[in-house]
């Protein structure tokens, strides 16, 4: 081993004491963990007595299940005495003790866009259908429901951890339904024993809104908001039901997104499973599916301590798609009756009806990063937006929008169609420096092709710049289209959905790579990328032969590459990129028929060939000469 590892080494070990030591929870932190330890332990003591109890008296097999045990445990203490009752749920939930029986009802909040379902049982909700949107298959869409969601705030009161879930909250309202600019709140109280001690769950619904306003109030409770602690856990989970036509797609955009206070918005991993501990102040944290969203706000912030996100992905299932989850905590200022302020967001993953609320929720929706989402923010979704006030059918909008990017891009396609032609005049000149110098020193043959086209007023990289401008509106549309709700179950010519895969055939099995139909837009799109990759070839300059031959190679691998990398993505997307094709070939045809006349140019670089060069060299140029030079070759002088 050398000095430098054995420092290495060193430095590594040194840091990872460093850092043991100050990051050693202090005594004080280790005997609050203790005492959470403890107070755990007797809570799952007592529910264990109370099971092997309730075994014991049923005369119950060991076998059985233990959630067919818990769930007979309501039923068993209601029919104790009632001293021994009170004795038995005072043990295990001290002044919560009354709310721990009751029957399971539920309150319907709607309005004009969702029918929200909430549960006494733990003052949650349960269900969140979207009035607006169905299924694929047509049913009604629901963000989440009872089966696949938690719900539920947890404390630690009079030495006990008490979870709302499992108590039963009190309201007077069964039913709320509002509209337009109406409003309403409904209120559900967990009383501890005492009409003035009880946590209130206010829920707040507007006519026309996705928000829902929600508010989380202790009232008489100071025992729970104790000098050491004035937090309260969060834990809200879910699991995504799927809801489009192809699970790929979903899976690959259902994650957790959330906001720091003082942050940009991130996300934890779409891809694989993923973990992660929040590390600041949260803003919102959001359940984010292909098309919709279940977010929680908090009007200021959640707390990073023991906060916690995470996605999985439950492939073995076909009603859902992953597992979200999120762990918040609550923190709330010493006050008299202290509430905790917070929105709840069910809905679309709608650009404009995101950004209205100003919180940044719009950033879920995945328009790519810098440049390519300011050309979709700024101008694509504009133009949408405008021909979609023409109520026209989305296949028309999408020839309509091409046409128009095609338009803007005119200028560029002119640029670099002209500069195709100047190279391609020279072309019986270069080949002529080909042959030359085909067996000779590569550099020189580099240097006298400058030459000719410095003498010809010809700027090889003409063509490039163009071409880049015009990349970003690729990317873009590429992002635009798989996240444009707009186009969900929109259907157009043999497409029933062209924000999913197009299918004229189904073959009943997966080919890996292509998947298991046929993409009739996709084939369009492979087949024009291949003819104008050939047209392309036809009116350009190859080079050698090695050069040619490898273009040709590529014309046919790229659109089959396509055939299978695009058989699963957007219709809407594979038929955006089949017309640009088309209209591309169409430009060119008439910026060639009508716009360039290649005898001109040729004629006019000839000319210039015979003017005496005393005109700057381009850096490009320059730059090869030097590097020419810098190998020992020395350019004839003029």
């Amino acid at each position: 081993m050398d000095r430098n590892s054995i420092v290495g080494f060193t430095l590594i070990a040194l840091i990872l004491i460093g850092y043991t030591y100050f990051t050693a929870p202090t005594e004080a932190e280790k005997q609050k963990y203790q005492r959470t330890r403890d107070s755990i332990a007797q809570v799952e003591l007592l529910k264990q007595q109370e099971v092997e109890q309730v075994i014991s008296e049923k005369g119950t097999s060991a076998s059985s299940q233990n959630t067919e045990v818990v769930s007979s445990i309501e039923e068993e203490i209601a029919s104790l005495p009632d001293s021994v009752k009170t004795k038995k749920l005072n043990d295990a939930f001290g002044d919560f003790g009354e709310a721990a029986l009751g029957n399971e009802e539920t309150i319907v909040l709607e309005n004009d866009k969702i029918i929200l379902t909430l549960s006494n049982k733990g003052g949650k909700p349960v269900s969140v259908e979207l009035k607006e949107y169905k299924t694929y298959s047509g049913e009604p869409l629901t963000l989440f429901d009872k089966d696949s969601s938690k719900f539920n705030f947890n404390f630690f009161f009079q030495n006990r951890l008490i979870n709302t879930d499992e108590l039963y909250f009190e309201s007077s309202e069964t039913s709320v339904s509002v509209t337009g600019d109406q409003d309403k709140s409904v209120s559900l109280k967990l009383f501890a024993g005492d009409p003035n001690k009880y946590i209130e769950f206010i829920y707040g619904l507007k006519g026309s809104d996705y928000m829902i306003d929600f508010d989380v109030k202790l009232v008489g409770l100071e025992e729970v908001l104790v000098k050491n602690n004035n937090e309260l856990a969060f834990n809200w989970n879910l699991k995504a039901p799927s809801k489009e036509k192809g699970k790929e797609p979903q899976y690959a955009a259902t994650t957790v997104f959330y906001k720091y206070v003082d942050d940009e918005v991130d996300y934890i991993s779409e891809t694989s499973d993923d973990k992660q501990e929040l590390e600041a102040s949260t803003k919102w944290v959001s359940f984010k599916q292909q098309f919709f969203s279940a977010s929680v706000i908090a009007n200021k912030s959640f707390d990073k301590v023991n906060g916690m996100l995470e996605t999985k992905k439950l492939e073995g299932s076909k009603k859902y798609t992953k597992f979200l989850a999120a762990d918040l905590t609550l923190v709330f200022e010493r006050e008299l009756d202290p509430s905790f302020g917070m929105q709840f967001y069910f809905g679309p993953n709608h650009y404009q009806t995101l950004d209205a609320y100003n919180l940044n929720l719009e950033q879920q929706i995945d328009l790519g990063w810098g440049i390519f989402g300011w050309v979709n923010e700024y101008l694509i979704i504009e133009v949408f937006n405008f021909l979609d006030g023409f109520n026209l059918n989305y296949g028309i909008i999408i020839l309509l929008l091409t046409v128009f990017i095609k338009l803007l891009l005119s200028p560029l396609t002119y640029k670099n169609y002209l500069s195709s032609a100047k190279t391609r005049v020279l072309k019986p000149e270069i080949d002529e420096l080909n042959a030359k110098f085909k067996d000779g020193d590569a550099m020189k043959k580099q240097q006298a092709t400058m030459s000719l086209y410095r003498q010809a007023g010809v700027n090889p990289m003409a063509g490039c710049v163009p071409m880049i401008l015009q990349f970003p509106i690729l990317i873009a549309m590429y992002r635009f289209f798989p996240a444009s709700i707009e186009l969900r179950q929109e259907s157009f010519l043999w497409a029933d959905d062209l924000s999913s895969y197009d299918s004229i055939f189904d073959l009943g099995f997966s080919i890996p790579f292509y998947g298991d139909h046929v993409s009739l837009f996709t084939i369009l799109m492979a087949i024009s990328t291949m003819l104008y990759t050939k047209y392309n070839s036809q009116t350009a300059t190859m080079g050698g032969g090695m050069q040619a031959q490898q273009m040709k190679i590529m014309m046919y691998i790229m659109p089959i590459f396509f055939l299978g990398f695009f058989n699963n993505f957007s219709a809407g997307l594979s038929y955006y990129y089949f017309l640009a094709n088309v209209i591309s070939m169409v430009q060119q045809w008439v910026i060639k028929k009508f716009f360039i006349d290649e005898d001109a140019i040729h004629r006019k670089i000839q000319e210039n060939k015979k003017k005496p060069k005393a005109q700057k060299k381009s850096k490009f140029q320059q730059r090869l000469e030097d590097m020419a030079k810098q190998r020992g070759y020395n350019p004839p002088k003029k």
